[in-house]
C-alpha cells in the first residue's frame, strides 16, 4: 500500500468482524515496527499481544467489571488536560458529535453513551489486541517514543489490510490487564490496541481534520 493512502485510510475502528488475523501477519507487522525511530535508539516500549483464549478471558474479566459497575483503576496518566482551551476544546466536542451522532445516540443519552464507551473493553470485537507499555522511569520524550511506534504499527496494519484503535480506556482497567499479562512492576500500561478486519456494518463518521495553516507555518527565506 502506497505510504499516503496508509496515512489517509488509518482510522480509529470501533467495529471489527471475528475474522482470525495470522500471527505471522503480526510479527511481520511488529519486527518491521521496531525501526520506528526512538532518541538514542532507547526503544522504551513494551508491548504484549493477546489472541484466542487470553484475549477471551480479558475480556470475559473486564466485562464483568462494566457488569458489576466496579470503579475504574486511579490512572497512572492522565489522558487531558483538567481544562482544555481553544481550540483542543471545540475538537474534543466536535468529535464526541461526529462519534455518537454516527451511532444515532443523542446528546442527552448517558445511558447509551455509556454502553458505547463499554464496547471499549470488548476490543469492539476485535480478535486481535495490543498492550503497550512503558517504563515508569521515563520522560515525555520516550512517551513520543512510544507514539511514534504505535503510528508505525497502525500503518503497517493498513499495509497488512487490516485496521485497529488505540484505546487509552484500558489504563483504567490496567489492574485487569496485568491480571492476565503479569508485566514487571516497573511498567505503566500506556494504551491497549484493538487489532482485526473492519465490520463494515457498524455506522462511523470520519473526524476532519483542521486546515494545514491553522497547524503549520511555513517560514521562508
Amino acid at each position: 500500500m502506497d505510504v499516503y493512502e496508509a496515512v489517509r485510510s488509518r482510522r480509529a475502528v470501533r467495529g471489527f468482524t471475528d475474522r482470525h488475523v495470522p500471527r505471522e501477519v503480526l510479527e511481520r507487522v511488529l519486527s518491521a515496527a521496531a525501526w520506528a525511530p526512538s532518541g538514542s535508539n532507547l526503544q522504551p516500549w513494551r508491548v504484549y499481544v493477546l489472541t484466542g483464549g487470553p484475549l477471551a478471558e480479558l475480556k470475559k474479566l473486564a466485562g464483568e467489571r462494566v457488569a458489576a459497575g466496579d470503579p475504574w483503576d486511579e490512572r497512572e496518566y492522565e489522558m487531558y488536560p483538567s481544562t482544555l482551551k481553544t481550540p483542543y476544546r471545540e475538537r474534543r466536542t466536535a468529535f464526541a458529535e461526529q462519534r455518537y451522532g454516527a451511532l444515532g445516540i443523542s446528546r442527552e443519552d448517558g445511558e447509551a453513551r455509556q454502553r458505547a464507551a463499554a464496547a471499549n473493553w470488548d476490543c469492539f470485537g476485535a480478535p486481535a489486541a495490543l498492550f503497550c507499555y512503558i517504563d515508569r522511569d521515563m520522560g515525555p520524550p520516550q512517551w513520543a517514543d512510544v507514539g511514534m511506534y504505535l503510528q508505525t504499527v497502525m500503518l503497517l496494519l493498513r499495509a497488512e489490510g487490516l485496521h485497529s484503535c488505540t484505546q487509552m480506556a484500558w489504563s483504567v482497567y490496567r489492574k485487569t490487564v496485568a491480571q492476565v499479562l503479569s508485566p514487571p512492576d516497573g511498567l505503566i500500561l500506556y494504551c491497549g490496541m484493538a487489532i482485526g478486519f473492519e465490520d463494515g456494518m457498524v455506522g462511523y463518521a470520519r473526524t476532519g481534520r483542521a486546515p494545514l495553516e491553522e497547524t503549520v507555518t511555513f517560514v521562508q527565506g
